[in-house]
């Protein structure tokens, strides 16, 4: 009788754990500077106040970038299916902080890894004054428009 309530307490416990959900992280991933790459142009990551990390909200899986306009073509050209709902982490281009892509204020005529130019900051009032602010999705239009046909 012994052996057949084991097997009831092992088998509770295989269908106790079989039904919890995996929840997919969706916080920023650890960047291993100049040695992670990026997603769309190979060149490895070491600009800390450029850097980007896509977030694929499906699978939690996070890809690199060294400059936004390598993410924001990156998804455009490979038509990825859940970049609507992907998580954007972006570094703010003062103080290398990780701030939401999406939330972020641009300017543009920086110096970046890939030469996009376009720096994201968690303020507007970060921007100078003198600079035209962009939001993400102006930017992301920008960078699209800005390549051959």
């Amino acid at each position: 009788m012994k052996c057949v309530s084991a097997w009831f307490v092992i088998l509770g416990l295989l269908l106790g754990f079989s039904g919890c959900e995996q929840k997919v992280s969706t916080g920023v991933q650890g960047v291993h500077w100049d040695r992670d790459m990026c997603e769309r142009c190979k060149m490895v990551v070491s600009d800390r106040f450029h850097t980007v990390q896509v977030i694929n909200p499906e699978d939690g899986h996070h890809y690199m970038f060294d400059d936004l306009g390598c993410m924001v073509l990156w998804l455009h050209h490979e038509n990825i299916p859940w970049a609507s709902q992907a998580v954007i982490w972006i570094t703010d281009a003062a103080s290398g902080a990780w701030i939401d892509a999406r939330k972020a204020w641009y300017d543009s005529g920086n110096i970046t890894p890939m030469a996009y130019g376009f720096s994201a900051h968690g303020k507007r009032s970060d921007i100078e004054p003198d600079k035209k602010v962009l939001t993400f999705s102006e930017v992301s239009q920008a960078i699209i428009a800005s390549q051959p046909q």
